[in-house]
């Protein structure tokens, strides 16, 4: 049986099974109400009684007794040392940059065209990642090039960027597994041994893979490797470009790119013009900025124990207390 991802976890989960008390004491309270409203019915003359005795507010009663419960069940949750999976920000990573360098690229269904506000973005993007992150260039084309090794230099990455002139062809495949190699290049954290630095390939293209191997098969060896790949299709649907005197239309193949990214563990991105592609960026540096770390959230539950339990004694003292008429 798998644990429901929004269910607390905890480190002594043996511990809850003391709040099979509470259904118990749940009970014993029913039972002990409705003896007291079957004491009282002995009682025929009931205005005698009142002036005697104060009536005491029914709904009161049943929310310190509610409280009383929230709070044993808050302070067991704590005993049992219940934790969480936070984002905590990564201290290093190494992050390639692939950029789609075709022909197809200087379409100008956005303006002022697909490759300047592709190379301005990605520079953008370069910029955005943590100082201590390595960032790696390669361009996608028919023939893919790893154009700046993995490197801190970011001056160096966004001149390799902004340089880069079109090529022919689309080689989706080739350029993940360039890519993957890129990351091989990525100089090790301190005393880390031989573990590699976390890595994630972001692959922007317009197109769809047209020559070396398929895109599916390079997803495989990036899956084989456990890095994910965060996909953008950038382009709209509309757009074209004149080769040789002829018109040819140049649609994104979205579903090539969301089977690359659901294969590896990443994600696929759309956009269609400058303002969605810098929203896209902005998602993926949240996405590889971060990594997942349990934290103990035995505070927090104590706290909500503590909280409901002075509810609770401020309803009980309400109920002692004779306020005036």
């Amino acid at each position: 049986m798998t644990w429901p991802d929004w269910l607390p976890n905890f480190s002594e989960p043996a511990r809850l099974l003391w709040l099979l008390a509470i259904p118990l004491l749940v009970g014993l309270y029913i039972w002990a109400s409705r003896k007291r409203n079957k004491r009282g019915m002995r009682f025929t003359n009931t205005g005698m009684l009142g002036a005697v005795v104060r009536k005491q507010s029914q709904w009161r009663r049943h929310l310190t007794v509610a409280l009383s419960l929230l709070s044993l069940i808050a302070l067991t949750g704590a005993w049992a040392k219940p934790f969480a999976q936070v984002d905590v920000p990564r201290e290093r990573a190494t992050i390639v940059v692939v950029l789609d360098i075709s022909q197809s690229m200087q379409a100008t269904d956005v303006r002022p065209d697909r490759f300047s506000v592709a190379k301005s973005e990605a520079s953008e993007f370069v910029k955005s990642l943590p100082p201590k992150f390595n960032v790696a260039f390669v361009t996608l084309s028919g023939n893919p090039a790893l154009v700046i090794p993995p490197t801190t230099d970011r001056a160096a990455v966004i001149r390799g960027i902004e340089t880069r002139d079109l090529q022919d062809s689309t080689a989706i495949g080739e350029a993940i597994v360039v890519a993957l190699q890129a990351l091989s290049q990525a100089p090790k954290p301190p005393g880390s041994g031989d573990e590699p630095a976390p890595g994630a390939i972001v692959l922007l293209t317009d197109g769809q893979n047209t020559v070396g191997r398929p895109a599916e098969q390079g997803a495989q060896v990036a899956a084989e490797e456990k890095v994910p790949v965060f996909t953008i299709g950038y382009g709209t649907e509309n757009g074209f470009v004149d080769l040789d005197g002829k018109r040819e239309p140049v649609p994104v193949n979205h579903a090539q790119l969301e089977r690359v990214a659901r294969e590896t563990g990443g994600e696929h991105f759309r956009a269609a013009s400058p303002e969605q592609l810098k929203k896209v960026y902005a998602n993926i540096g949240s996405s590889v900025g971060v990594e997942k770390a349990e934290r103990e959230t035995t505070a927090a539950w104590a706290g909500w124990g503590l909280g409901f339990g002075a509810l609770a004694a401020l309803c009980a003292i309400s109920l002692a207390a004779r306020w005036p008429a």
